[in-house]
């Protein structure tokens, strides 16, 4: 009779265990922000109308406004971690943070290592020039051209972009937008490769430095938020609010705050 009880405690404790752990595996992004009330989300602070900083030095932009929306429904405090943007997959992937939202790129290749959550909108490739030729193409390939220096963010999708498509061009990799921009405008380098948005508003923002971007972006790319692939739990709670939030109209009232509306360029340093 002792061996039999004896055997019995210790196979519910095995069991106790395997079950402490495997939830403990699956849910440690969710159960921290949950202990601490806290949603950490990193992102660049230079990818505007996405994350930028307002004239008092503060984030503004879309991804913050959703990044907000996701707080309040979990009920806990939003903490904007600012990091360079080839930074952030390797923050998520240490749990420096809890999720990246900072105009990432859906990619095969990055869902390798995270999961994503979305796509929340579309997005795609553009250029910032002052060169009227290059303003006029029409194909990534006609930019395949040994006489010209582009420039794209650290570890983008853009980079990346023009290592396949103009292998033959001067790649310069930045760390910020803001840097880039004032290459172009200096003379520095023939055109920034980066998203449509970027470009437009670059444009809109620096209306006597003669820059221009396509008519056309010359991709089409999904952006989505980024979780760790090892707690299906937060992935399906994010997942849960972000399917709200299209279906109420509450993501359309945002895009429409930053994509349509310009009057917040003004906040702008």
């Amino acid at each position: 009779m002792y061996n039999l009880l004896r055997g019995l405690l210790l196979s519910g404790f095995v069991i106790l265990s395997a079950t402490f752990s495997l939830h403990s595996m699956a849910g440690d992004t969710l159960q921290r922000v949950v202990d601490f009330k806290v949603l950490k989300v990193g992102m660049s602070g230079n990818q505007p109308p996405l994350t930028m900083k307002n004239r008092e030095g503060g984030l503004m932009g879309f991804d913050v406004d959703l990044a907000k929306a996701l707080a309040d429904a979990m009920k806990v405090q939003l903490e904007i971690v600012p990091m360079p943007f080839g930074d952030l997959m390797q923050a998520l992937e240490d749990d420096k943070i809890d999720m990246v939202m900072s105009g990432l790129a859906i990619t095969p290749e990055r869902t390798e290592l995270v999961s994503f959550i979305g796509p929340y909108m579309m997005s795609g490739k553009s250029i910032l020039t002052k060169n009227s030729g290059l303003a006029k193409i029409s194909g990534a390939s006609e930019a395949n051209r040994k006489d010209l220096k582009l420039l794209a963010l650290n570890n983008s999708t853009s980079a990346s972009f023009v290592r396949a498509v103009a292998p033959e061009a001067e790649l310069v990799e930045i760390t910020s937008y803001d840097e880039g921009v004032a290459m172009i405008v200096d003379g520095k380098a023939d055109a920034m490769v980066a998203d449509m948005p970027v470009c437009v508003l670059s444009v809109a923002r620096f209306p006597e430095a003669g820059l221009t971007t396509l008519q056309e972006p010359l991709t089409v790319e999904p952006i989505g938020i980024a979780v760790s692939k090892d707690d299906p739990q937060f992935y399906n709670l994010v997942d849960n609010y972000l399917r709200a939030y299209e279906k109420t109209g509450i993501l359309g009232k945002i895009r429409e705050k930053w994509f349509e509306n310009t009057s917040w360029v003004a906040a702008l340093p």
